[in-house]
């Protein structure tokens, strides 16, 4: 009677973990909606962040140190946007799963080409990231490589689903190629509109959609505008015939309101993020939010 209890407890202890979901945390919402598509019923995903923060400076609290002690798989976008709050958080959750190196790790800035990487970098440059632009998901051509490689990266972990995962990625990719064909129709005609940004974040639509950056609010990445700064960027403005500047929801609003105002400049306000804005609830959504800021 023993023994089959005993074997009965050893059967369960080595079953349990095949039926359980896989805990996967994100850094950003746009990753925790590309893996539960991919993932679905199989995984459980939570996202550090929030989609109306500045990726760049979160708070790590408590709370976030102890979702990440649970995790078995932490996804970031890396290019190093995280650098300035996630160590802290990867290092004081004690999580051997989600150290660097390890196999609970995903940084997904390995399976893109970054744009914009420095030659060198100071701290007379500003907040140069020395990876290049970390902002690549808002090309739209990259969503599926990360997409590919979250699916990558749960067979190695779930390997019994692995399937599964790949099934879900083939017909997320499918779907998403099709609405990446109505986003580039609609974008046709704005191919050359010369735009500013507040922060560089939008780079990567911009080169997609063969929009041109004429200039950025920050004098230099993280530096807040300044009057002379304003006043050149209102004279590139008329004299280049600049039509929006893209402002994203998290930095002030008051110097894309006052170079609208001098030069009738239209400030598009753009979310960066799902959930940054209402109407951008998924990633879909976003990249839809995007198009329609532009086209109007």
């Amino acid at each position: 009677m023993i023994k089959k209890i005993l074997a009965t407890f050893v059967f369960l202890l080595i079953a349990v973990p095949a039926f359980a979901d896989v805990n996967v945390i994100t850094a950003y919402p746009y990753i925790k909606d590309i893996a539960e598509r991919i993932g679905k019923d199989k995984i459980k995903v939570t996202s550090l962040a929030s989609g109306n923060w500045d990726p760049h400076f979160i708070i790590p609290k408590p709370s976030l140190i102890a979702k990440a002690r649970k995790a078995d798989l932490l996804i970031i976008n890396g290019g190093q946007l995280e650098i300035g709050w996630l160590p802290q958080i990867i290092r004081q959750s004690n999580n051997p799963n989600i150290q660097s190196g390890n196999k609970g790790l995903l940084d997904l800035s390995n399976y893109v080409k970054m744009m914009e990487v420095p030659t060198s970098v100071s701290r007379s440059q500003g907040d140069v990231h020395p990876n290049g632009n970390p902002h690549f998901v808002l090309d739209p051509y990259n969503v599926p490589k990360l997409s590919k490689a979250i699916s990558e990266k749960l067979s190695i972990m779930d390997s019994a689903n692995s399937n599964f995962y790949k099934n879900n990625n083939i017909a997320f990719t499918k779907e998403w190629m099709l609405k990446l064909k109505g986003w580039s129709n609609k974008m046709k005609p704005f191919s050359g509109t010369k735009v500013f940004e507040y922060h560089r974040l939008y780079d990567y639509f911009l080169a997609r959609f063969h929009l041109v950056y004429d200039g950025a609010l920050e004098p230099l990445p993280g530096i807040p505008p300044t009057a002379k700064h304003l006043e050149d960027l209102i004279n590139i403005a008329k004299k280049d015939n600049v039509k929006f500047i893209l402002q994203d929801v998290y930095h002030p609003k008051e110097a894309s309101k006052f170079i609208s105002e001098k030069t009738g400049v239209k400030v598009i306000v753009m979310p960066q993020d799902v959930n940054a804005v209402v109407e951008a609830k998924d990633i879909f959504s976003l990249f839809d939010n995007l198009v329609n800021k532009i086209t109007g």
